[in-house]
């Protein structure tokens, strides 16, 4: 009911025809470019999963090998793993900052 009030104002009117014509555009925008579906999504949840899932791994490998040439102790397959672990999730944290720019900018570009 108090919604009803504040659009009967004109100035709250043209502000939230201005809101609806920009969600309306938004939509009929994704319509016409369905680029980024559910391939999109998945193919992303992909690249995120390598881009943690490799260094680990190369971090892994690399102290397994270590720790045979060089018996010492500490565990430099331990140590790698965690190293690789968290170089993958800063790699995955930049692409998922790329992607929520890039889908901010465009945004803008289409409110404007």
């Amino acid at each position: 009911m108090n919604e009803n009030l504040e659009i009967k104002n004109p100035k709250n009117r043209t502000t939230f025809s201005k809101e609806v014509s920009i969600k309306a555009a938004r939509k009929l925008k994704a319509k016409r470019n369905p680029k980024q579906g559910v391939w999109f999504g998945l193919g992303m949840m992909g690249l995120i999963g390598w881009s943690v899932v490799v260094p680990t791994l190369l971090g892994a490998a690399l102290g397994i090998w270590l720790d045979n040439r060089n018996a010492g102790s500490h565990s430099w397959t331990l140590m790698l793993l965690v190293i690789g672990l968290v170089i993958g999730c800063l790699n995955a944290w930049h692409w998922v900052d790329k992607e929520e720019k890039e889908m901010r900018d465009e945004q803008e570009d289409s409110d404007e």
